[in-house]
């Protein structure tokens, strides 16, 4: 009979270096007595033995790198974190845009008799007109400016005859949504047909994706997935009549479309399946027929009707092949897109419309065109920091939980972080009940960031597109107020006492030191300030003693916010904690003046 071969036992329990090693030297003493016997840690046998320890250990750690990485709760990278997200819906909005509401000004001629102003002269300022800030921020007119349009202008008398005191010019100002960034082209040639094709873009810094068409002048359409095939495109609105919005919402069945995705590297196109550039009149669906598909069954085994899924294919829309893309988009150099009021007061390039070019007088036009200025009245908003690690993964399982509806309070928080970039960014949001309404009303405080970082009022373009962008995940019975929020300065200072044998100047630095970190990052609107998180924070320094006291105090004054906060009737009975009311948020403006120590 064949001998049997002996069993021999591993320790598979043994992940670093040291065990490692060891159980491998009790393992030679014990299988190997005659042929291994030098066990010097000078031997070249102790060098091999080292050597499989080193390569076990680094592989042990890399296994459980690896396995930490796959996880929400254990993941450290960035990236990582994001592509765990990005597995149950989240998307994270890099590159975000600064937007606003910005003044022009125009002169132009007064009529026959010096009434008013000729508004054959009125000119429509197109979108697509570039602006720049004092700092060189770029900035792109977003919709037409009309200063025809008497519901939406000021018109006032900039130049009169020295002689008769006739109005001679009308100076006329009319607001219109701006934006950051620069708007870019990049050309892409495409070969064969290829499923579900990966477009990688070259332009950096991509905040959105403006448009996408081929050679042939078809247009792609930009959706969340591919399975989504409605999408909802504003037209330019035709009609004269006073009031009426410059844009109308058409509802367009998407049938080439593409997905937009960034990394670290880079912009990604993703396309559909489908080859089929002949698209059929009957390629949509019948919504009636839609609803109730029973496949030529007498039985309904699913009665669950997708409302953006109307076309009858299951390509996922048609995939570019054998043309040329074009593809225009929009970049920001980075996050520090926000600029104070007044800051923008340059146009860069203007684009005019005169409604009736060909009867009017040149001289004019010019001196219509000339007289074009622009200032911003209010700061733009909508640039935010990065979210932390820790901030994007309370996103992401706050992403998963809703489910792209908004039922509780954390719905609607992880909603209104999610809006695209291109619309806006919200700093910090709270949502609150509205007890004095009849109505399921809420609340909703917000709060953007500035230039430099500070919090600041949100600007009435971002929270109208928040409105919009909340109306269609909210409850059909919940009613939304949109309020800004109340920012509120405050400094914190205290003594201490030192170590005699330390010196107080590096005690006093690295206690001021600490203080910025708790503080460094943003608070949320209605959270408490506690001290003792303070004297916690203190004691951990090298040096000090004990802190005999500490004071959180107003800062008003100068750039300083003006809300009135009475913190002496605030404080909790035991002067623990600052009670902060649900509506106002709590901020070191400046982390370096602000915190000021004593150390004796």
């Amino acid at each position: 009979m064949p001998k049997s071969k002996k069993l021999r036992s591993v320790n598979y329990t043994s992940r670093d270096f040291d065990t490692i090693k060891e159980d491998l030297v009790e393992y030679a003493k014990k299988y190997y007595p005659d042929t291994y016997k030098d066990f010097n840690q000078a031997s070249f046998g102790s060098l091999m033995l080292d050597t499989v320890s080193y390569v076990g250990d680094i592989l042990s750690f890399y296994l459980d790198y690896q396995a930490n990485e796959t996880f929400l709760d254990t993941s450290i990278e960035y990236d990582n974190i994001l592509r765990i997200g990005r597995q149950v819906g989240y998307k994270l909005e890099s590159n975000q845009v600064s937007s606003g509401v910005a003044a022009f000004y125009v002169l132009v001629p007064s009529n026959s008799d010096g009434s008013g102003p000729d508004y054959q002269y009125a000119p429509i300022l197109s979108r697509g007109t570039t602006l720049e800030a004092n700092n060189g921020i770029p900035f792109t007119l977003n919709t037409d400016v009309d200063f025809s349009d008497l519901q939406r202008t000021e018109v006032k008398v900039a130049r009169a005859n020295i002689d008769t005191g006739i109005p001679t010019y009308f100076a006329i100002k009319s607001y219109g949504e701006i934006i950051s960034g620069f708007v870019e082209e990049e050309e892409v040639e495409l070969g064969n047909f290829q499923k579900f094709l990966k477009v990688e873009l070259e332009t950096s810094n991509i905040s959105e994706i403006i448009s996408v068409t081929d050679s042939e002048g078809n247009e792609y359409y930009e959706v969340p997935n591919l399975s989504q095939d409605m999408i909802y495109k504003g037209i330019r609105n035709k009609s004269t009549d006073a009031g009426e919005p410059l844009e109308v919402i058409k509802p367009i069945h998407a049938i080439r479309r593409f997905v937009f995705d960034r990394d670290t590297a880079g912009g990604y196109l993703y396309f559909g399946a489908s080859s089929n550039v002949a698209v059929e009149k009957d390629f949509l669906a019948d919504p009636s027929l839609a609803v109730l598909d029973v496949q030529g069954k007498n039985y309904i085994t699913d009665t669950f009707f997708e409302p953006l899924n109307l076309i009858q294919s299951d390509k996922f829309g048609l995939a570019p092949s054998n043309t040329e893309l074009t593809v225009r988009v929009r970049t920001n150099p980075g996050i520090s897109a926000n600029v104070s009021a007044g800051d923008i007061t340059t146009v860069i390039n203007p684009v005019f419309r005169f409604k009736n070019y060909s009867n009017l007088d040149s001289a004019k036009m010019s001196t219509v065109r000339n007289s074009l200025n622009v200032r911003n009245e209010e700061g733009t908003t909508g640039a935010t920091e990065y979210p932390s690690e820790d901030e994007i993964r309370t996103r992401v399982m706050d992403t998963f939980s809703s489910q792209n509806r908004a039922v509780t309070e954390q719905d609607y928080v992880s909603l209104i972080y999610r809006m695209p970039s291109k619309f806006g960014s919200i700093k910090r949001t709270k949502i609150i009940r509205d007890d004095d309404s009849l109505r399921r009303n809420l609340n909703v405080y917000v709060v953007s960031e500035d230039s430099d970082g500070n919090l600041t009022k949100t600007n009435s373009t971002v929270k109208r597109n928040l409105r919009t962008w909340l109306t269609g995940n909210k409850m059909l019975n919940d009613t939304i107020d949109i309020i800004d929020a109340k920012v509120v300065n405050f400094g914190v200072s205290f003594e201490a006492i030192g170590n005699r044998e330390k010196d107080f100047y590096d005690i006093l630095t690295e206690a001021e030191e600490r203080v910025r970190d708790l503080f460094s990052k943003k608070m949320d609107i209605g959270e408490y300030i506690f001290l003792t998180d303070i004297y916690a924070e203190l004691k951990k320094t090298e040096g000090l003693l004990d802190v005999t006291k500490l004071k959180i105090v107003r800062k008003i004054g100068g750039n300083y916010s003006d809300t009135y906060f009475d913190f002496q009737s605030s404080m909790t009975e035991d002067n623990r904690a600052l009670k902060v009311p649900k509506n106002v948020v709590m901020e070191i403006k400046d982390l370096v003046s602000d915190i000021n120590g004593k150390i004796i």
